[in-house]
C-alpha cells in the first residue's frame, strides 16, 4: 500500500495546483470585469467620432497596482486607435461582434503572459447588425494570481507533509496487527510434524482467510483419507500375499522331505497352484494401481468398437471355459457400438468380469457376454448362472479384498474393485442384478451391467471425401 500512496501524493499536488489556479483567477477576473465596465461607460460617439471622458485620476486609479502591470485600450470601429496602450493585441476575429458582455482571454504583452478582459460598446443603438461599435479592453500580468495560487498550495501541501507520515504509520501498524494472526498460523503450520494431517484451528485466523483455511482442512481431510486407504491397501495386500507365499514355502519344504514320487508330484501341484494364485494377485494389484493412476476426464481415450473389443476378450477366455465345462457365449450388437475409452483398461475390466463369472458358475452352467445400445448409451453385460449376489452384498463386493462368506471360491478379491475403478475412469455406471433368464431357484445367477456414454455416429462422407477405385 506504500507504493500507491506515494504515487497518489504528487498526483494530488498537481490536481490541487490546477484547482488553486482556478480559484485564484476568480477574484481578479471580477476586478478586471469592473475595470472594463467602468471604462466602457466613458466611451461615446459624437458626430460619428468615438470620444472618451476618462479623467486623469480615473486613469491613474486604473493603472494603480504595486504588483502587476495594468494595460488598457480603446479602439473605434474598424480598429481605429482611440486611447490607451497601442501594443495590446486585439481579440481574434471569431471573437468580434460580441457586444454587451465582458469576455476573458489569455494573451501575451511584451513577452509576458497577461489576462485580458474586453467588451464591445454599441455606439449606434439603431444599427441592427452591431457593426458600429468600439472595443474596450483591460489587461494585467499574472503575478498576484500566481502568488495567491502558491499560497493556496502551501496551505494544502504543508498539512499533507504532516498527515502522510501519520497515514503511513497507521497503515503499517494496521497491516502488521491485522496480519499477525496469519503469521502465527504460518508458524503453527511450520511447527507441525510431517505426518500431522489434523484440521487447522479456524477460530484463531482472520475472518478474511477463513474460507482458505476451511479449504485447506477439506484438502487435509481428503489427503488423510487417501493415505489411510493406501495404508489399508498395502496392509491388505501384504496379508493376502502371505497366504500363497506361505503355501509355496510349505509345499516346497514338504516336497524336499518326500521320497515317494507320487507325494512329490502332489506337493509340486500344490506349489504350482500357490504360485498361480500369487501371480494372479500380483497382476491384479499392478492392474489396480495402473488403473488408479490413469489420467482423468478421458485425456488419453480414443473411439473404439465395444462389440469388437468384447469379441476378442471372449475368445481369450474360451479355453478356460472348456476347462471348467462352462458354456461361454457372446451376443454381439447388430451394428458397431462406438464409445470413447482406453482399450487396455476395458480389456482388463471385461476379463475380470468374465473370470469372476467363470469362477462362481458351476460346471454345466453358462456365461454370456452381451453388447447392445440405445440412442444415447452403450451397454456391456456379463450374465452367469451361478449362486448370485444378495442385494445386501452388491455394493460391498466392489471393495478391495472383500469376499462373500461361504463362497468357497479361490480369488484375491480385487477383480470387481478393478471393474469399478475402470468404469469410473470412463464415466460408466456399474449395476448388479439377478439373472432374469435363470431357471433355478438355487442358482439365481448374476447380471453385471455397465452403462457407457455412446459416441455419436460419424458424419457421412461428402463428395470431396469419397475415394474412388478404378
Amino acid at each position: 500500500m506504500l507504493a500507491p500512496l506515494l504515487l497518489l501524493w504528487p498526483m494530488s499536488i498537481a490536481i490541487t495546483y490546477l484547482v488553486a489556479k482556478s480559484i485564484a483567477n476568480q477574484p481578479f477576473d471580477h476586478a478586471l470585469e469592473d475595470s472594463v465596465t467602468m471604462l466602457a461607460q466613458q466611451v461615446h460617439a459624437v458626430n460619428g467620432a468615438v470620444i472618451k471622458r476618462l479623467p486623469g485620476t480615473a486613469r491613474d486609479m486604473l493603472r494603480a497596482d504595486d504588483v502587476d502591470n495594468v494595460y488598457y485600450q480603446v479602439l473605434g470601429p474598424g480598429g481605429v486607435y482611440v486611447d490607451g496602450d497601442r501594443d495590446l493585441p486585439p481579440p481574434q476575429e471569431e471573437d468580434y461582434f460580441r457586444a454587451g458582455t465582458v469576455h476573458f482571454r489569455n494573451d501575451t504583452m511584451h513577452g509576458t503572459q497577461v489576462r485580458v478582459a474586453y467588451s464591445y460598446v454599441k455606439l449606434d443603438h439603431e444599427d441592427p447588425d452591431d457593426t458600429h461599435q468600439a472595443l474596450v479592453q483591460v489587461a494585467e500580468t499574472l503575478e498576484k494570481r500566481a502568488k495567491l495560487a502558491n499560497e493556496i498550495i502551501k496551505g494544502v501541501i504543508l498539512p499533507q507533509f504532516i498527515i502522510l507520515p501519520i497515514v503511513l504509520a497507521l497503515v503499517w501498524f494496521a497491516l502488521a496487527r491485522g496480519l499477525s494472526p496469519l503469521a502465527q498460523l504460518q508458524e503453527r503450520i511450520r511447527a507441525r510434524n510431517p505426518d500431522d494431517l489434523s484440521p487447522i484451528e479456524a477460530r484463531q485466523v482472520p475472518e478474511e482467510i477463513s474460507p482458505l483455511v476451511n479449504s485447506l482442512n477439506d484438502m487435509l481431510g481428503r489427503l488423510s483419507q487417501s493415505i489411510a486407504m493406501q495404508k489399508r491397501f498395502i496392509a491388505d495386500a501384504a496379508h493376502q500375499m502371505k497366504t500363497p507365499l506361505a503355501g509355496m514355502r510349505t509345499q516346497s519344504e514338504l516336497a524336499l522331505r518326500q521320497t515317494d514320487h507320487d507325494e512329490v508330484h502332489r506337493s509340486l501341484e500344490q506349489l504350482a497352484k500357490s504360485s498361480e494364485a500369487a501371480t494372479r494377485l500380483v497382476n491384479q494389484l499392478l492392474a489396480l494401481a495402473r488403473t488408479e493412476n490413469q489420467p482423468q476426464a478421458g485425456v488419453a481415450f480414443a473411439p473404439l468398437d465395444l462389440g469388437e473389443l468384447a469379441r476378442h476378450v471372449v475368445q481369450d477366455w474360451v479355453p478356460a471355459s472348456f476347462t471348467n465345462r462352462i458354456d461361454l457365449g457372446l451376443e454381439p450388437p447388430p451394428e458397431p457400438v462406438q464409445i470413447a475409452g482406453d482399450a487396455t483398461m476395458l480389456r482388463e475390466m471385461l476379463s475380470n468380469l468374465i473370470d469372476n463369472a467363470l469362477r462362481y458358475t458351476p460346471a454345466g452352467g453358462s456365461v454370456t457376454v452381451r453388447v447392445h445400445a440405445t440412442a444415447e448409451h452403450a451397454f456391456l453385460e456379463v450374465e452367469d448362472t451361478g449362486p448370485g449376489i444378495a442385494p445386501a452384498e452388491r455394493e460391498r463386493v466392489f471393495e478391495r479384498f472383500y469376499r462373500i462368506l461361504g463362497s468357497n471360491v479361490e480369488g484375491s478379491g480385487l477383480g470387481l474393485a478393478i471393474v469399478r475403478e475402470v468404469a469410473q475412469q470412463h464415466g460408466a455406471e456399474v449395476d448388479i442384478y439377478a439373472n432374469p433368464r435363470s431357471q433355478s431357484a438355487k442358482l439365481p445367477g448374476s447380471l453385471f451391467r455397465l452403462t457407457f456414454p455412446l459416441l455419436p455416429p460419424p458424419a457421412p462422407a461428402t463428395m470431396d471425401e469419397t475415394i474412388y477405385y478404378g
